[in-house]
């Protein structure tokens, strides 16, 4: 059997990603419920990352602040996880609540 065969056959190892897209984690994390909600929110300004603008395709990281504005309401989180995909009751756990 060829290398190349073997390796097919060998169960794939999943890697925890290091950072993902900033509208992406909004969606998963549910402090935006739908990511085209959560992309418009970027593109218009409403959301920063560590003090500086955030577009969507910006890469957020474990340690990372957000800053989210609709309205006159502003909070403030910050990055505790990154998860490709997250259940519910495990979202809550992808970050802190600062303000």
């Amino acid at each position: 059997m060829s290398r190349k065969a073997m390796e097919a056959k060998r169960p794939m190892e999943r890697v925890a990603p290091t950072s993902i897209r900033l509208d992406k984690f909004l969606k998963i994390s549910r402090i935006i419920k739908r990511r085209s909600v959560a992309n418009d929110a970027c593109s218009t300004g409403h959301v920063t990352v560590n003090g500086k603008e955030g577009k969507p395709g910006t890469d957020v990281k474990v340690g990372d602040v957000l800053g989210i504005r609709f309205g006159e309401k502003y909070s403030e989180y910050e990055v505790l996880s990154i998860q490709e995909h997250a259940a519910k009751q495990d979202a809550a756990e992808m970050f802190r609540l600062i303000r």
